[in-house]
């Protein structure tokens, strides 16, 4: 975390490709969006398990939109259990986890709620919290990170 005398900040756009490379994933669209406070990934077949005697969070991740391709399979201590209320007003009782993502060539630990984002149009959701730690968000763009490979981006549409 930056301490307040560093005044360095990142700029992203209003939706970015990211990575999660704990859990080798090179590429997901993530929506920015200060108007959140938490982030969220989206998350399925979510069930809590006993790691060592620690309360662990096995999990999978879809990082494609239209697709059920490139499925991973992640088990990660629980940091902590919350309610979350969603845009629509509705309150639902979360996991959260710590995850490691790489956006725009820096790398950052947040706390994650996880969620099925399957109606949504990103599977992952950067929220203030995250980009706490150093981004500034300009609203009029998109993917200052750069854009994903033609084919992954062609994955993430469902499209051959």
């Amino acid at each position: 975390m930056r301490d307040a005398t560093d005044h360095s900040s990142t700029l992203v756009g209003w939706r970015e490709w990211v990575a999660l490379p704990s859990a080798g994933v090179d590429w997901i669209k993530a929506k920015v969006d200060t108007g959140a406070r938490s982030s969220s990934i989206h998350a399925y077949e979510i069930r809590e398990v006993e790691v060592d005697g620690v309360a662990h969070v096995r999990f999978l991740l879809r990082p494609w939109q239209r697709s059920t391709d490139d499925v991973v399979e992640l088990t990660l201590p629980v940091h902590d259990r919350r309610a979350v209320r969603s845009s629509s007003g509705h309150t639902e009782q979360r996991y959260v986890v710590l995850l490691t993502i790489s956006l725009r060539e820096r790398e950052v630990t947040a706390e994650f709620t996880l969620t099925n984002r399957d109606a949504m149009g990103f599977r992952m959701l950067i929220g203030r919290e995250a980009l706490r730690q150093g981004f500034v968000v300009d609203p009029a763009r998109s993917f200052l990170g750069g854009r994903a490979p033609k084919h992954v981006r062609r994955a993430n549409r469902g499209a051959q």
